[in-house]
């Protein structure tokens, strides 16, 4: 016998075992991109069953779907998740009947967004309205008897949906296309106005046939509910009997655009006798919820009128009295919602802590503050019993929806995937957080993550990324914007601080930002630059790029003329250049006056003070700018003119241009291509 053909088998085995062995490499933004993603976990009444959402990307059709699916929490080791919403069909919004036996969810699937109903173990999907228009949202009475239903309308039309309808069909099918206005908001984020007002609906259920008419609840209230542009029903109550509700409102009139004045309002259930439970406050009012009884009314306040990051204390109002009372006012941080215990007795809700999202147990009576789970960032919860389930993201994975017992969580069942887990061949940079001595000499801490290839006593080129707001965080957790990884995931090490007016440290740190957008926060970064260089030996300090959006893009126009010496290229995504100006352009003037001390006007020197376009003289870096046309928060003109002066000053530039985005890129190829044109210009000039 021949031993060389005889091996010949046995050779070409391990050839193919080599060829199919699993390559590790870098997180790229393609991955990323088209992860599946998780939301929305919703417990049963009785704690017993998990549903949520599953949202897929088709990367021909470059549109998202979004499945709801069920894991019954008893029977675990029996049936692994499932998918219980119709094939085919693009649904959201999951919710349960009080009884546990339903499952409602939003649909398109008639043409428009209407409500649908299905058993809760399964079974045919029942469109249950029949509306003129989009439901935009929808939240159940405690009993089931009753649904609150969000709809887009014109105030003229009040409570018929059909005039709405033809009102718009009308606009829609003159020749002229003149919009003319007398007050603003005339565009906000991304849309412009066209004269309708979101408002609540209520409708009876139960019955055999479809809901096609509905009471208006919100018509005394000349405001949108849920507000624009990111509202939801989360500012919409039922009261536990179903005979009163309570909604946050903002009125819509021509103060509306420097105003941050929302109000709890109190409405019979037949829309008759509205009544302002806060009007004594002229700061923002938020998120009301009833307590077991009726007798109180939680919600979340704040106290400085015109300041949209101030701290959300909870309150409690007695509907009896009158009287409101702080229920943990030495509580130093900003509650983000209200979800109240089984029993009563204890509020649950996140807020930023230090560069993590944790959810907290707050006691009623007591005030007295529990962190409940800590560590990465908490995106949403449900609590059924002694059930919790929550989703949870870091800096190494999007949502992870986990299930544990509120009494008990040394115990945690993660219910979907992790990104590791979706994307097994990916390495991923680890990471840590670190602390220096910044501004006033006080605490700064900031986040490094390590290159996916990291070997030790090697140096790596860094992106030196800055987060926007400027009241936000670039902390343990994950984006699909900006992601830490897609840069560690090209070779480069990543350094982010979260420099005064950065949230989850105190009010008092993140007020310290205003007014002063170009000297202690630069002050922190510039020193937060310097000590992460000391205390990690693997930044090579040589080649680095400072990248920015927002706010993070102001500063990277404002380091473009202040602060340019360590950087070898810059990135500027939807930052402000023109601060005048933009004080005049931007559709929420409170912010711009809040943190420039005043309107432009008034004011003149604030808005000078830190303006990048007054520094274009020491413009020398070669620098990426980003815009998108759909972006009324930062107008495009801000990114042209900024591109403009780059290109008269000589300076080595390119300008990214979305038609279709606004201040941020969301659709999954304009994404892809944000991301390989971000890489492509740090490559340029850090390599990696």
């Amino acid at each position: 016998m021949n031993l060389r053909y005889a091996l010949l088998p046995l050779a070409l085995a391990l050839s193919l075992s080599a060829v199919a062995a699993p390559v590790k490499h870098g997180l790229t933004p393609q991955e990323m991109v088209y992860l599946d993603r998780y939301s929305s976990p919703t417990l049963s009444p009785d704690g017993r069953v998990l549903v949520f959402a599953k949202r897929v990307i088709d990367k021909e059709t470059n549109k998202a779907a979004t499945s709801l699916w069920m894991r019954n929490l008893v029977t675990r080791d029996m049936r692994p998740p499932h998918q219980i919403s119709p094939e085919g069909w693009n649904v959201n919004s999951p919710a349960f009947s009080p009884d546990g036996q339903t499952l409602y969810f939003l649909s398109a699937k008639s043409g428009s967004m209407q409500l649908y109903a299905m058993p809760s173990q399964g079974g045919e999907a029942k469109r249950l309205t029949d509306f003129a228009l989009d439901v935009d949202g929808y939240k159940l009475s405690p009993d089931g008897k009753q649904v609150a239903l969000a709809f887009s309308v014109y105030p003229e039309c009040k409570a018929d949906l059909t005039c709405t309808k033809k009102k718009s069909d009308d606009v829609a099918a003159q020749k002229n296309t003149g919009m003319l206005f007398d007050h603003m908001f005339i565009r906000h984020w991304d849309t412009w106005a066209d004269g309708r007002l979101n408002r609540v609906f209520a409708a009876k259920l139960g019955g055999a046939d479809m809901l096609t008419a509905a009471t208006l609840l919100s018509g005394d209230i000349h405001g949108d509910i849920p507000s624009k542009p990111f509202g939801d029903l989360g500012d919409f109550a039922w009261s536990p009997d179903g005979k009163q509700v309570a909604m946050s409102v903002r009125q819509s009139n021509r103060e509306e655009p420097w105003s941050t004045n929302f109000d709890i309002w109190l409405v019979k259930a037949d829309g008759k006798g509205a009544r302002n439970l806060t009007a004594a406050n002229k700061a923002w009012d938020a998120g009301p919820v009833f307590s077991k009884d009726g007798k109180t009314l939680y919600y979340r306040a704040m106290t400085r009128p015109g300041f949209e990051a101030d701290r959300f204390g909870l309150m409690a109002l007695n509907l009896a009295t009158g009287k409101t009372k702080e229920i943990a006012p030495k509580w130093d941080a900003s509650a983000d919602g209200i979800t109240l215990s089984g029993d009563g007795h204890m509020i649950y809700t996140t807020a930023q802590d230090m560069g993590q999202h944790p959810l907290f147990a707050v006691e009623i009576a007591t005030g007295k503050v529990k962190k409940i789970v800590g560590d990465g960032s908490i995106s949403a919860f449900d609590i059924a019993g002694s059930t919790l389930a929550f989703s949870r993201n870091s800096l190494k994975t999007g949502d992870v929806i986990t299930v544990t017992s509120t009494d008990g969580l040394a115990s945690l069942r993660p219910i979907t995937p992790s990104a590791g887990e979706m994307l097994p061949n990916v390495e991923w940079g680890d990471y840590e957080q670190f602390s220096f001595a910044g501004w006033n000499d006080e605490t700064v801490h900031g986040y490094v993550v390590k290159p996916w290839n990291y070997k030790p006593g090697k140096k790596y080129p860094v992106a030196f990324l800055i987060h926007g707001g400027p009241q936000g965080s670039f902390g343990d957790g994950w984006s699909y914007r900006w992601n830490p990884q897609t840069y560690a995931g090209q070779g480069y090490a990543v350094v982010m601080i979260d420099f005064h007016g950065s949230t989850g440290y105190g009010q008092k740190f993140t007020d310290a930002i205003s007014q002063h957008w170009g000297d202690r926060p630069l002050e922190d970064l510039q020193k937060g630059w310097a000590a992460a260089q000391q205390k990690y030996a693997f930044l090579n300090g040589d080649k680095a790029c400072a990248l920015g959006a927002s706010y993070g893009g102001f500063m990277v126009n404002w380091i473009a003329g202040n602060w340019n010496s360590p950087w070898k290229c810059l990135v500027s995504h939807d930052g402000v250049f023109e601060n005048h100006a933009m004080g005049y352009a931007t559709e929420e003037l409170w912010f711009s006056e809040w943190e420039n001390g005043g309107t432009p006007y008034d004011n003149p020197e604030g808005y000078q003070k830190y303006n990048p376009a007054n520094h274009v003289k020491n413009f020398k870096v070669p620098m990426l700018v980003i815009h998108g046309q759909q972006d009324f928060r930062i107008p495009a003109e801000q990114g042209i003119a900024l591109f403009s002066a780059l290109q008269r000053k000589g300076v080595e530039s390119q300008f990214l241009y979305f038609p279709d985005e606004n201040h941020w890129v969301l659709k999954p190829q304009n994404s892809v291509q944000w991301h390989e044109t971000v890489n492509a210009w740090l490559k340029k000039y850090i390599g990696q």
